[in-house]
């Protein structure tokens, strides 16, 4: 299964209209249960701790930098992604959305390029697509302010990505690892120089049949047909109701196990 080119089509539809960026920021607010997660705890570090500069590592469509930068109008947020036309098309957005408090760039997160400069780092869904996430956990430990938080979401090896052995590539073929052992990535990052708060299951046995139903199963149609696409507002209608129950009960739980990882650590 390939999600880039998924993604692809979502931006070059968006593209040219910011009221369908936005609408595209609601559908994955709404149906994509991480983010449900991830805001979470990023009300609270923000209600908990002074944020005054913000780091989106890999900011992708930019959707969290939105969330942060119109919730948090007092912090600055530098928002970086390898990946020069998702970075274009952020920065004609945000300039067309009077947002002044995001900067975009394209950056290779294995390069060391900040020093002390962030309160809060961000990295969503970014880390289970790069093999020196070593080197990328001290570039964090050293671009953030002494007290700084980073926070990470991004799948567990229980089944994240949803594959099912060593040789299984998973529904998502272009990541690097299918996922964290909880140990593994304290492990990281205590030898980056970080402090792990907080390792919280995400997507536990509610939460995987939620994305199996709202994300995975279109998704799987769309590869095999873009014709597809006609029937999926009839799909979602049927289903959406379900869908947001099992996210909510996800969402709620206290997960003892579960395909994704949010961690929180600090920069003692």
């Amino acid at each position: 299964m390939k999600y880039d080119p998924i993604k692809n089509i979502l931006g070059n539809a968006v593209r040219e209209r910011p009221i369908l960026r936005k609408s595209l920021y609601g559908f994955l607010g709404l149906m994509f249960l991480r983010e449900w997660h991830v805001k979470r705890a990023l009300r609270a570090v923000f209600n908990r701790d002074s944020v005054k500069a913000m780091f989106d590592a890999g900011s992708g469509f930019g959707q969290y930098s939105y969330y942060c930068a119109r919730r948090f109008k007092d912090v600055k947020i530098s928002a970086v992604d390898v990946k020069t036309e998702q970075i274009d098309d952020c920065r004609e957005f945000f300039e067309k959305a009077g947002i002044t408090n995001v900067s975009f760039s394209v950056e290779d997160l294995t390069r060391q390029i900040h020093t002390d400069e962030f309160d809060l780092i961000l990295s969503v869904d970014v880390m289970e697509h790069i093999k020196e996430d070593e080197k990328v956990f001290q570039n964090f430990s050293k671009a953030l302010r002494q007290g700084g938080v980073l926070l990470i979401n991004t799948p567990s090896s229980y089944g994240g990505s949803d594959a099912h052995g060593p040789d299984d590539p998973g529904f998502i073929e272009e990541h690097a690892r299918s996922g964290y052992e909880p140990e593994e990535i304290r492990h990281k990052l205590a030898n980056a120089g970080l402090s792990v708060e907080e390792i919280r299951f995400t997507y536990g046995r509610w939460g995987t049949v939620s994305w199996k139903l709202g994300i995975k199963a279109p998704m799987l149609l769309l590869n095999r047909s873009k014709l597809f696409a006609v029937i999926l507002p009839f799909y979602y209608l049927l289903t959406v109701p379900f869908t947001l129950l099992f996210m909510y009960l996800d969402y709620r739980a206290d997960n003892k196990t579960g395909t994704g990882l949010l961690v929180t650590a600090r920069k003692p």
